[in-house]
């Protein structure tokens, strides 16, 4: 199996001081042709699967805030997308998703409807394109600890004003920014600072309708060096649902993260 793309994630610099990680995994619709040939959906289908799967216009609220920021941080962005591999998942029996076809590789829609035949092999995927991603995310981490002491990933996603059949936990409140938090690796000074951060947006709820965040599996309930916080924004904050367009409110975003950045650098 031949190795990933090398455009598959791209680790994009900030300041050789600055400990935090943007990571933006779910921001991309690219899919290669020779995963397209696995996924059942016909193009129009596919195309309406991707508006409510992916964290659209994510990776550009990102890029502004890296912009924006007083002491640049360091981006971690997928590529390709979600419905390629999911790198947030646990590749095995831990992950509570495949209740729903949603493990590392989705074999059910947003809907549940089959995305992937009976029997599907996700093997090669996994060893494509996540065990690489996983490894890059780690070394990327590690970096920044040998750098700087310490490591700040802030986990960039958005999710739909309505829930989605797949939504295991979705019945809770879906306020304009939430955020998603470990046990272990988020303690209160990120906490204090992104609902400072984002509380212009509007009301900034916790671990509800998505919670937990994002911690390569080698620090993972490890290595307190390493912090990491999901910011989750619902999308009718900043753009037209389910794949549209961005609208004005994607600036604001930006300066509500770059602040929250600053805040931890």
């Amino acid at each position: 199996m031949p190795a990933p793309a090398p455009t598959s994630y791209a680790l994009l610099p900030g300041a050789a001081d600055s400990p935090v990680i943007l990571h933006v995994p779910h921001s991309a619709r690219e899919i290669p042709a020779d995963v397209r040939a696995g996924i059942v959906l016909d193009d129009a289908a596919l195309e309406r699967e991707l508006d409510h799967i992916t964290d659209a216009h994510t990776a550009e609220i990102a890029e502004a805030a890296a912009g924006l920021a007083g002491v640049p941080p360091w981006r971690f962005v997928n590529r390709l997308s979600r419905l390629v591999v999911d790198p947030e998942r646990f590749p095995d029996e831990r992950e509570e998703m495949l209740a729903v076809g949603m493990g590392a590789v989705y074999t059910r829609t947003t809907h549940r409807e089959v995305l992937r035949s009976a029997g599907f092999d996700a093997g090669p995927l996994i060893e494509r394109y996540f065990r690489p991603y996983a490894q890059a995310m780690t070394d990327a981490v590690s970096d920044r600890l040998a750098a700087t002491g310490r490591a700040v990933i802030i986990d960039v996603h958005s999710y739909p004003t309505r829930a989605l059949p797949y939504e295991l936990h979705g019945e809770g409140p879906r306020p304009p920014v939430c955020l998603g938090t470990d046990a272990f690796h988020t303690p209160p000074e990120p906490l204090t600072a992104a609902r400072e951060a984002f509380g212009e947006i509007g009301e900034v709820g916790l671990d509800s309708p998505f919670g937990g965040t994002y911690v390569p599996l080698e620090f993972y309930g490890r290595d307190p060096r390493v912090s990491a916080l999901m910011v989750e924004i619902r999308r009718d904050t900043y753009m037209a649902e389910p794949g549209g367009p961005a609208g004005p409110a994607l600036g604001r975003l930006a300066r509500a993260l770059a602040a929250l950045v600053d805040a931890v650098s």
